[in-house]
């Protein structure tokens, strides 16, 4: 196709928010004549990109649909019962219209700011209670990425329960999920833990087990007992895990009750399509005494300023950015969107509704196994859920394998020639009849099932007697009309992007289009299971093979992972693949990795978990890593260094002249550069990781490549490596990917959550290269625009040589906890009143916020936070000159709700309009936080993390 013209590409221009005459004036204030000239002031010459990005933009928002739907054709419409943890679902309509596609849910920001993000913490505090309900534990978190790193978090979490034991062993029953057995190798391998794989009914128990997990119906499908398993492994001080299906457990009794300590599994069947391997939120419950150790994130119900009852992210001592080498984990993404849309889905259908779906599955599946009997094949276990593993009669297996293609239905196939069937929300009878007439191959005998209805209840060993889903809001929202309006209700809570900007430093939280979106709900694309034979998933190899290549393009690395499923997760890969490296040249004693005080809390959270020992490295008066510093670390631990992790630009907003010094100091040490992508927002088409030095970086597509935050996820993290990194890149063990020498799998799926490649892909299809130049061009330009507006009325904390910040800066905030009693937090509480979510808070300095634009943003909004900001500093001076009250101030009491402005009882010495409508802006569309000043000491203090008592439940609903 031909490369269109600028005239020709309408979406560039609606991507960049300002128009080239604001981009002139905004260049102006800042004394440059060009673009050009000012980069000249932001960026390192001597990384400065000498050649354009070879990106081409062929497509229009029309013909690249129109490509997409070309791409969706090539993925097969087969029907895939293979189960293995992946099975098709029904998304209620009203859901999928008003929440995977509404962008009132889909570009809200992790829940820091919780008075303006009530909605959104109902919504996961639903599917808390969901969990804890069906696997009857005590408490649950907010989700995570998905089954397997559930498990392998739940392994993390027993071995720090038990001290990190030397020479511990982690059992693992040999019908686990083969995807999930994979991961807990790999996470094991870097912690020094031995995994044991065996068969759990007959494994006998030593002191050297520290826990163990299980898969709850087994991957082949059997229900089994496990309550003497569970009664062995504790005689050990074993703690169980029990990776498990939501919808099974509410016909099976919950794990809870027959001696589980933890739960884990994935939601993806309440709603969520399987879309060729993700996203789908996985959960994860445990008992109430392991809660300070819980990876995660969880809600917790606490009370506001006036004693109302508000929703917080409780327990946030375990926050990576807080713990960092401390951390357990370096989980610091859920999958919010995905565990929002499960909760609804639960709401939805409620208790009745998803018992009777189980059921039917179940009949069907009885149904299955009597036709499947009469036609001469055994059928493994006698007692099952929706999974029949059936053994051929001899001869046959061929047959039904032809048989099976030629009804255009993907089984699943083990080595032994057995075959596995997994029944789902969409078979009906007909699709029973169809399998029986594959079984029936080369039979003279008529496959027969059961009748309709017939072996409906499950009366097995296992049948669930623990009651669940009591809570009123399980029960309430039949009809379509009130489950839109409390939707609706939960979102007018949130304060999304299609609100005002979020302009938070470090998250780049940007446009993202709504052609972007479209492809992702597409039956070609969501519909395909991530096991699937790869020859009926062309379409979806194809948007692999053009990312990958942009994407190594881009940072000018040559080999490029798509299986992360986090910008956590990418590091933590990223880290892997250099132990590989090193192990591979019989290194094995680099271990040590260095990190600046000022990077990300994830990366030495990241840097445990893959084996390495932490050792900090100190940042000078500007900011940037401390050359003498890290020199002083290269050659102490010259023998032993594995890696540097780096952030660049620095996590203080600011383009360091010496990243290629930085690099190279640690390649003469022996170490490999790890550069953490968080901000290549600032990079792309302007230089590369690659060039700098770095050998290896992870890529947030949530934040660059426009997926959007939904939340606190999804989000992909995708490394690109350096071609001596390329053969540890992570296989699988179900589907042929990675290196030659790969290091095992790091996700469930394959390709991560492959469904939203599509948005990135989209993304740099739209805007090549010259348009992702731009955009970054963009991004530079405004933040360096807001900290000339702001730096006569706020200290910036860093510059680079030159005077410039690069697509965020630092706000200093600290001089007002003494002069007026105000401190970052306050600032961040009165900026809702504005209508605005709050820049990053106290992070990477305490006391301070740090602001990131964006490109997408328009000058006129830039222009509208500054005000917001400058006038909140005026407030602060009207404190600091007595002309108001240091305690009872608009700031102190911040935000103000429209229940407190309309009480009949204003005992404030300021006005109500002052507290309400502080700017003009806020008069023609006001945002109006649900509660007051959470009180976070409260919500500490009471931990509750399920549903609150019906009456308060009631009572808050009704004031609604």
């Amino acid at each position: 196709m031909p490369i269109l013209a600028d005239d020709e590409r309408p979406f560039l221009r609606r991507h960049l928010g300002s128009t080239p005459e604001d981009i002139a004036a905004m260049l102006e204030s800042l004394g440059e004549s060009s673009m050009e000239s000012f980069l000249e002031g932001v960026i390192p010459r001597n990384i400065r990109l000498g050649t354009p990005l070879h990106i081409d933009a062929t497509h229009t928002e029309e013909s690249l649909l129109e490509a997409l739907q070309d791409y969706g054709r090539r993925n097969s419409s087969a029907r895939s019962l293979i189960g293995m943890g992946y099975y098709e679902t029904i998304t209620p309509a009203v859901i999928l219209r008003n929440v995977l596609e509404n962008p009132g849910w889909y570009t809200a920001y992790t829940p820091y700011q919780s008075e303006i993000a009530q909605g959104r913490l109902e919504a996961l505090l639903n599917f808390q209670t969901v969990v804890m309900d069906l696997t009857a534990m005590a408490i649950a978190n907010a989700s995570l990425l998905d089954e397997a790193t559930a498990a392998a978090e739940a392994m993390g979490m027993f071995f720090a329960i038990r001290g990190r034991p030397a020479g511990g062993v982690f059992f693992v029953a040999e019908d686990c999920h083969p995807q999930t057995i994979a991961v807990v190798q790999t996470r094991a391998r870097a912690l020094g833990i031995r995994v044991v794989i065996d068969d759990a009914l007959r494994y006998e128990f030593s002191e050297s087990v520290f826990g163990a997990l299980l898969q709850y119906p087994t991957s082949d499908g059997a229900v089994r007992d496990y309550r003497s398993f569970c009664e062995r492994a504790h005689r050990v001080q074993a703690l169980v895990a029990v990776a498990t299906d939501l919808l099974a457990l509410t016909v099976l009794e919950a794990p809870g009750t027959w001696g589980a300590d933890c739960a884990v599994g994935s939601a993806q069947r309440f709603g969520v399509p399987p879309g060729y391997g993700g996203p789908h939120a996985a959960f994860f419950a445990t008992r109430e005494q392991y809660k300070r150790v819980l990876p995660g994130r969880v809600i917790g119900v606490s009370v506001d300023n006036r004693g109302k009852p508000a929703l917080r992210m409780a327990l946030q001592t375990r926050e990576q950015h807080i713990r960092r080498e401390k951390a357990t984990s370096n989980i610091c993404t859920a999958q919010v969107l995905l565990a929002v849309m499960a909760s609804f889905y639960a709401v939805y259908h409620g208790p009745e509704g998803l018992r009777a779906i189980a059921q039917r599955i179940h009949a069907l599946a009885t149904a299955l196994a009597e036709g499947t009997r009469l036609l001469g094949h055994a059928v493994v276990h006698g007692e099952f859920f929706d999974t029949l593993r059936i053994i051929p009669r001899e001869g046959s297996a061929s047959a039904l394998r032809e048989a099976a293609a030629g009804e255009r239905i993907n089984l699943r196939h083990y080595p032994d020639g057995s075959l596995g069937v997994s029944l789902d929300e969409r078979t009906d009878e007909a699709e029973i009849d169809r399998l029986l007439r594959v079984l029936g191959r080369g039979s003279e005998e008529r496959g027969e099932r059961s009748a309709p209805g017939s072996g409906q209840e499950y009366t097995g060993i296992m049948k669930r007697t623990t009651p669940y889903l009591e809570h009123p809001v399980f029960h309430l929202y039949r009809s379509e009309t009130e489950m839109l309006r409390y939707i609706h209700r939960l979102e007018t809570r949130d304060l999304a992007l299609n609100v005002s900007m979020i302009p938070l430093g470090s998250c780049t939280m940007k446009l993202n289009g709504t052609t972007e979106m479209i492809p992702v709900t597409w039956r070609e694309f969501s519909r395909i299971h991530p096991f699937a034979p790869p020859e009926q998933a062309q379409g979806y190899h194809q948007v692999f093979a053009e990312l990958s290549r942009w994407l190594g393009e881009i940072t000018g690395f040559p080999a490029v992972s798509l299986q992360p499923n986090a910008g956590a997760q990418g590091e933590y890969t990223g880290l892997l693949t250099i132990r590989a490296y090193h192990q591979a040249r019989g290194e094995e004693k680099r271990t040590v990795c260095l990190i600046p005080s000022s990077a990300h809390g994830t990366n030495p959270a990241s840097a445990v978990m893959a084996g390495l020992e932490v050792v900090i490295v100190g940042c000078d008066a500007r900011g940037n890593v401390d050359l003498e510093d890290l020199k002083r670390h290269t050659e102490l631990h010259r023998d032993r260094l594995a890696a540097l992790m780096v952030t660049y630009p620095s996590t203080h907003g600011v383009f360091e002249e010496s990243i290629t010094e930085i690099c190279r100091m640690v390649h003469t040490a022996g170490g490999q550069v790890y550069m953490d992508g968080a901000n290549l927002n600032a990079q792309v088409g302007l230089c590369r990781p690659a060039e700098m030095g770095a050998d290896v970086c992870h890529i947030n597509l949530h934040k660059t490549f426009c997926i959007p935050h939904g939340g606190g996820g999804p989000g992909m993290g995708p490394i690109a490596v350096a071609e001596h990194l390329a053969p540890y890149l992570p296989g699988h063990p179900v589907v042929d990917t990675g290196g030659r020498e790969a290091i095992g799998a790091v996700s469930a799926a394959p390709w991560g959550s492959a469904n939203i490649l599509l948005i990135s892909w989209a993304y740099i299809a739209l805007m090549g290269g010259e348009g992702l130049r731009r955009a970054t061009e963009l991004a530079l330009l405004n933040a360096n625009y807001m900290a000339r507006r702001l730096e006569n009325t706020f200290r910036v904390l860093y510059r680079g040589e030159r005077g410039r910040v690069a697509h965020e800066f630092i706000i200093d905030l600290r001089e007002f906890k003494e002069s007026a009693g105000i401190d970052a937090e306050d600032v961040a509480k009165r900026l809702m009143d504005y209508g605005f979510h709050a820049p990053t808070v106290s992070f990477p300095v305490a006391g301070t916020m740090m602001i990131e634009p964006t490109e997408s943003e328009s000058r006129a909004e830039l222009d509208r936070f500054c005000d917001a900001l400058r006038t909140i500093r005026e407030e602060i001076r009207a404190i600091e000159q007595g002309r108001a009250d240091r305690m009872d101030n608009l700031l102190r009491n911040a935000p103000h709700t429209a229940e407190m402005v309309a009480a009949d009882n204003w005992t404030h010495p300021y006005s109500r309009e002052q507290a309400a409508f502080p700017a003009p802006w806020t008069r023609l569309a006001k945002f109006w936080p649900s509660v007051g000043r959470v009180n976070n000491a409260y919500g500490d203090r009471h931990v509750v993390c399920s549903c609150p008592p019906i009456e308060t439940y009631l009572e808050t609903q009704t004031q609604a």
